[in-house]
């Protein structure tokens, strides 16, 4: 009776993650196709010059270009910030990590209208006050069309509590304390020890905080709509208003994109199998 009720459970539990599996299978892949045949739909049959018209469409390829580089300048403003302090935090002042993760995660209870209108407010009352001084230009740069810095400072606030939960979470797996004296003990600087002992050992960490910081630039619309500015989620929108059809088209390839990045994360993010030990030698 045990042995049967023993092969009973796997082939039960086999039963209900495979139903569990098709019914979030149909939940993201039904929507995906309906919009698909959206896209493609015509009077007169099925026609793809939604997505063949994408790279001829007006402001398609610089809002692309414009949205992929401001997603890589804040994935590196937004390690190089936070990678540092805690690292730091762990090491020499773990008192100070319940500040850092308030002040980290605190962007969560502000909503991205309120953020944008504090950054509208600050914009406004620079050139009012710094007329006569140089940080007047600064604020001219940071709103220059072509690479709007205004917007990084948006994506790195809003971006703060994702990237910071990843990494976290790296490195409460990772004894950080025991590798870095180790490598220290080993003659290593403490540049060296953190460069080619720590960052290895996040590696999925950095990857994870990395892509959820590329999936919310790629899809941020608020804070770029209000600012003026049109990067790609802003773009798929204006399109929406004159060519439906093409919007869609837009929005499925934009999610097959994000799709393919978590894809190479989770083939990155792996950890590399252990090499089997050489067995002894043997006459």
């Amino acid at each position: 009776m045990a042995q049967l009720i023993s092969k009973l459970r796997p082939r039960r539990f086999r039963l209900w993650r495979g139903a569990v599996l098709l019914i979030a299978g149909l939940y993201f892949l039904l929507p995906m196709a309906a919009s698909v045949y959206f896209s493609i739909d015509d009077p007169k049959g099925f026609t793809f010059e939604a997505y063949t018209g994408l790279l001829n469409a007006p402001g398609f390829t610089d809002s692309l270009w414009l949205t992929l580089r401001l997603a890589v300048v804040t994935v590196l403003v937004l390690l190089l910030l936070l990678v540092p302090a805690l690292i730091a935090v762990r090491l020499g002042s773990p008192r100070l990590r319940p500040v850092l993760e308030v002040v980290c995660t605190l962007p969560l209870v502000v909503p991205p209208v309120a953020l944008t209108a504090g950054l509208i407010g600050v914009l406004r009352w620079g050139p009012d006050y710094l007329m006569d001084t140089p940080f007047f230009q600064t604020f001219v740069f940071v709103q220059d069309p072509q690479f709007p810095l205004v917007l990084v400072i948006a994506y790195v606030l809003m971006s703060l509590p994702l990237a910071y939960r990843a990494l976290d979470a790296g490195l409460r797996a990772v004894d950080v304390r025991t590798l870095v004296e180790a490598a220290r003990n080993c003659g290593a600087s403490w540049p060296r020890a953190v460069f080619t002992v720590v960052l290895p050992n996040l590696r999925g960490a950095l990857l994870n905080a990395s892509f959820l910081t590329l999936a919310l630039v790629l899809g941020e619309f608020t804070a770029a709509s209000i600012l003026g500015y049109q990067p790609f989620a802003v773009w798929i929108y204006s399109v929406g208003n004159s060519q439906a059809q093409m919007s869609v088209a837009v929005s499925v390839l934009s999610l097959l994109i994000t799709w393919v990045l978590l894809l190479l994360l989770a083939a990155a993010g792996r950890e590399r199998r252990h090499r089997v030990p050489a067995r002894p030698f043997s006459r």
